[in-house]
């Protein structure tokens, strides 16, 4: 099969992933995974792709991600795997697609505008 390279991106986090066979080892940034994402909730969405698709212990996979939080970086990961599963084999598309896990979520941070303490926030006026 070889290694199969994906990218995942969510809000500033890119997630670049090498899948290949194996028993199961995820490492992301040269850690263990269960350190680089601590609580349950991140562990849940990063293993989501491979759990629906019974891969879980079928592939190792090898992760770089950087930028952003620990949610957008575990989501960016997320939709990597799902891609790298979708080419392991055509049929997990049709299991992934409908849970959204192949959609990239185009929502960003508004950007801060002059004169304006936020993105949308204003500073307070003061009738004196």
């Amino acid at each position: 099969m070889g290694v199969i390279h994906k990218i995942g991106r969510r809000k500033t986090a890119v997630a670049r992933v090498y899948v290949s066979e194996g028993t199961g080892q995820i490492t992301v940034n040269k850690k263990e995974f269960a350190t680089y994402f601590p609580t349950a909730t991140l562990q849940y969405k990063v293993l989501q792709p491979m759990s629906m698709t019974e891969n879980a212990s079928n592939f190792d996979v090898k992760v770089n991600v950087y930028g952003g939080g620990s949610t957008g970086q575990a989501e960016a990961v997320r939709m990597a795997i799902a891609r790298a599963m979708c080419e392991v084999n055509v049929e997990n598309r049709a299991i992934l697609k409908p849970e959204g896990l192949l959609t990239r979520d185009p929502r960003m941070v508004e950007r801060k505008k002059f004169g304006q303490k936020k993105a949308r926030k204003r500073f307070q006026f003061s009738k004196r």
